[in-house]
């Protein structure tokens, strides 16, 4: 499998392509990464230093690797967080070249844009733009509960309200909805869950509730995510395995007391999940 992974990119710590490409990578999933910003790190420290790459520069690098001919073989593009309008245009415009040389690759698209604590913390124009422009050519989205909200002006809490905002995303273009940090009210108390919801049906999976802030956990559950329902088509497969490996490298973060997460000691899980939490067909 090969996956063309346009994201940030930084030197310490894991959160974009720097969070997505090593778990890949273990999986024995061969990786194309291209980088939209390259800096000293994520920017939830408050300072940071490095360039942002420029569209066009970016755009360069995508039609290098298409000038070598392997676009026929890549299965996936892979995006995450989207600094501005024109890294936008890019990321469609590679999607497209990449569909044409193979139709059957897919596009799956994390559409970052806030959480639940935090609320929106991208320029105003960025949800306009997934929900207008990207996310209609995305074959899979993988948002959290607050951002399946924000792009489908719905309020998703139990779990029909949330099998209700899935299917308005669906209808909007991807068939596939991975739900991140669905965090029910019925839900028992010190647990959190994922969701998956396809055109077969729909499936959750409850896990104990880590309490830490873990920057760059949704780029390696996007990504796991992404290339294991690729290869298997499978979404509950999928779901199961991406649960595993995410709660085991969060689980081994916070023991650690470290704020970056622990992804290079915690390769194990994403090369064998242990597969320790039932997923639960809702549909």
């Amino acid at each position: 499998m090969k996956i063309l992974s346009i994201q940030s990119a930084v030197a310490y710590g894991h959160v974009g392509n720097s969070a997505a490409v090593f778990p890949l990578q273990r999986m024995g999933v061969e990786v194309l990464p291209v980088y939209t910003v390259n800096f000293s790190n994520h920017t939830g420290y408050g300072a940071w230093r490095g360039p942002l790459i420029a569209p066009d520069d970016v755009r360069d690098v995508i039609t290098g690797i298409e000038e070598r001919g392997v676009f026929g073989e890549i299965d996936v593009i892979l995006s995450g967080y989207q600094g501005g309008e024109g890294i936008g245009d890019v990321i469609l415009d590679a999607v497209a070249r990449v569909k044409a040389a193979n139709p059957s690759a897919v596009y799956a698209c994390d559409p970052v844009m806030g959480n639940a604590k935090s609320g929106c913390f991208v320029a105003p124009a960025i949800p306009v733009l997934l929900r207008e422009r990207v996310v209609p050519a995305a074959d899979i989205i993988t948002p959290n509960q607050f951002e399946l909200g924000f792009l489908t002006d719905t309020e998703p809490a139990e779990l029909e309200s949330t099998l209700a905002s899935a299917d308005i995303a669906r209808a909007m273009g991807p068939r596939t909805v991975l739900v991140t940090s669905v965090e029910r009210p019925d839900r028992p108390e010190g647990t959190i869950e994922m969701m998956a919801v396809n055109d077969d049906g729909a499936w959750i999976v409850q896990t104990p509730h880590i309490p830490m802030k873990a920057n760059g956990s949704g780029d390696v559950t996007a990504a796991l995510f992404s290339a294991h329902y690729r290869e298997t088509g499978s979404a509950a497969d999928a779901l199961a395995r991406t649960t595993s490996s995410v709660w085991d490298l969060l689980d081994l973060t916070h023991s650690s007391g470290e704020r970056e997460l622990k992804l290079v000691e915690a390769q194990e899980f994403y090369a064998q999940p242990r597969l320790q939490f039932e997923v639960t067909q809702v549909r």
